[in-house]
C-alpha cells in the first residue's frame, strides 16, 4: 500500500509501452469515493489504445484506460453517507490500472460478503447482464453466440440457464471446450471460409437462429452473424466495433425482417443496474465468471496483460491486474 500522498499507477507512455510511475493520490470530492484497488480487469477495448492509433495522444493519464476495478473503500467525499470506509465495492471509473482510483458515488456498487474471496470486475459482468436482457432470450429458442471470449462465454451461461438451445461459434478450440462446460448444446469451429454459415444453419435444421449474439467485433463476425439469422430473428450487436465503419447487407436484413439491437450502454444507471444483476446472478449460481479469469498480471507487467488479450493463447480467456499489496 502506498503511504502519504502518492500512489503507483501504470502509465501508457507510448504504444505498447507502460511504465509504473509514482503519482499524486487524489482526494475524493463532493459525492465521490476513493477505492484502494485490489484489481482491475484487462478489457479487449483497451487493445487499440495500447497498440497505438493515430487518434490517440500519449502519454495517457496515469491508470488509464483501466475501467473494471474493484477493491476497498479508502475514503469518501462530502455527501456520501451510504458507503463506509473498508467496504468492498466494484467501480466504473477510468484510471484503475493503479493502486487507487476515485469515482462518483453513482458509479460505485457495494459487493456482498459472499464474494469477498473472489475477484469481481463488475463492469464487464454488468455488460453481460445488460446484453442478455436486451436479447430477450426465452426457453426453447435457438440461440447462436458468435465469438467465445469472456463476454461470449458469460452469455452462453445465461442463455443456457434460460433454457435456450445454444450454439457457440469460435475459431479457438480451447474456447469451445469451455463453452461445452458452460452448457452449450452445440459448438462449431469456424474456419473463416464460406461454409461456416451453412454449417451453422444446418445445425438449426436449415431455418437459422431466433437470437444471434455477435461478440467478435469484426466485419467477419458481423457478416457471419447476419447470415445465420432466421426470419424475424433478433440480431444483437455486442462486439465492440472500434476500428472503423462496417458494411451490412441491408437487403438480407430487410428480406428476413430482422430486429437489430445495438446492445451497448452508455448511461451510468444502466451500468450500475447490470452490475447489481450480475452480483445476484453470481450468488444464485446463474453466472459463474471465475473459471474464465485465467491470467493475472501486476502493474509492472501491464504490457504482458495487453499482449495476452491481443494474442489469446491456448488457455487464455481474461487477464486481471492484481494489486497483491492491496489484497
Amino acid at each position: 500500500m502506498s503511504a502519504g500522498h502518492t500512489q503507483r499507477a501504470a502509465t501508457l507512455v507510448r504504444p505498447m509501452t507502460s511504465h509504473v510511475q509514482e503519482v499524486a493520490l487524489s482526494k475524493p470530492g463532493q459525492n465521490e469515493v476513493r477505492v484502494r484497488l485490489q484489481g482491475c480487469g484487462v478489457c479487449a477495448s483497451n487493445i487499440p489504445v495500447w497498440e497505438g492509433r493515430q487518434w490517440f495522444n500519449y502519454p495517457l493519464e496515469a491508470g488509464s484506460p483501466g475501467h473494471e476495478g474493484w477493491g476497498l473503500v479508502d475514503a469518501v467525499g462530502a455527501g456520501v453517507d451510504d458507503i463506509d470506509v473498508g467496504q468492498r465495492v466494484a467501480l466504473m471509473s477510468g484510471h484503475a490500472y493503479a493502486e487507487y482510483d476515485v469515482a462518483s458515488r453513482d458509479c460505485v456498487v457495494p459487493l456482498p460478503q459472499e464474494l469477498d474471496d473472489e475477484p469481481f470486475p463488475g463492469e464487464p459482468l454488468g455488460c453481460a447482464m445488460n446484453i442478455f436482457e436486451r436479447s430477450e432470450i426465452r426457453s426453447g429458442q435457438r440461440v447462436a453466440v458468435v465469438g467465445a471470449g469472456f463476454l461470449g462465454l458469460l452469455l452462453t451461461q445465461l442463455a443456457a440457464d434460460a433454457g435456450a438451445e445454444v450454439l457457440v461459434l469460435s475459431h479457438r478450440p480451447f474456447a469451445l471446450q469451455l463453452a461445452q462446460a458452460m452448457d452449450a448444446d452445440e459448438i462449431l469451429l469456424t474456419t473463416d471460409d464460406s461454409g461456416d454459415a451453412e454449417r451453422a444453419i444446418r445445425i438449426a435444421d436449415g431455418i437459422g437462429f431466433d437470437r444471434v449474439i455477435e461478440v467478435g467485433g469484426t466485419q467477419r463476425s458481423l457478416d457471419l452473424s447476419s447470415e445465420i439469422c432466421a426470419e424475424r430473428a433478433r440480431l444483437i450487436i455486442a462486439g465492440y466495433h472500434q476500428d472503423g465503419p462496417r458494411q451490412v447487407n441491408m437487403q438480407q436484413w430487410n428480406w428476413r425482417g430482422l430486429d437489430v439491437v445495438n446492445a451497448h450502454e452508455r448511461a451510468t444507471d444502466r451500468y450500475v443496474s447490470g452490475v447489481n444483476k450480475a452480483i445476484q446472478a453470481a450468488l444464485a449460481g446463474r453466472l459463474d465468471p471465475f473459471p474464465l479469469l485465467t491470467h493475472t498480471v501486476t502493474l509492472q507487467s501491464m504490457d504482458q496483460g495487453f499482449k495476452l488479450m491481443r494474442e489469446r493463447p491456448d488457455g487464455f480467456v481474461k487477464a486481471l491486474l492484481i494489486n497483491e499489496v492491496n489484497a
